[in-house]
């Protein structure tokens, strides 16, 4: 980890508008201020998925307001836990960074129904993923 007593982890998908945001949205609704969180895109999209943001609503988290950025290496630098899902060797590697990949579907051009999955394995994800690195919260 990181100087600071908080631990911050980057998520990165290639378009920033399913997986990442998802993940992100479940992290902060979960750990609040005990993680510093991040998401990014290797090309990212315009808007983040009207389904993602329908089935984040759905269990209470918004992220309608939320839009797809572009991963840079600041971030990855910044960050403690590097999750990727689905962006292969886009995401740059520094030597002290803990990488994960999360094998999940890409909710791209899927309804709701499709994504509702997905959003359940992140969320399951991630709440392994606090009680790990902030067991505190």
């Amino acid at each position: 980890m990181s100087d600071t007593a908080v631990p911050s982890v980057l998520f990165v998908c290639v378009h920033n508008a399913g997986r990442s945001q998802m993940a992100a949205a479940f992290l902060t609704h979960l750990a609040g201020d005990g993680v510093q969180v991040r998401s990014a895109g290797s090309a990212p999209a315009g808007t983040v998925n009207p389904a993602v943001v329908a089935a984040m609503a759905e269990v209470g988290i918004d992220i309608a307001a939320e839009v797809p950025k572009v991963l840079t290496v600041e971030a990855v630098q910044a960050s403690d836990v590097v999750i990727t899902m689905g962006c292969g060797d886009t995401c740059p590697v520094f030597p002290g960074k803990r990488y994960l990949d999360w094998e999940l579907p890409d909710p791209a051009g899927q309804g709701v129904e499709a994504v509702r999955p997905i959003r359940d394995e992140i969320e399951k994800r991630i709440r392994g993923l606090v009680d790990e690195i902030a067991p505190a919260n």
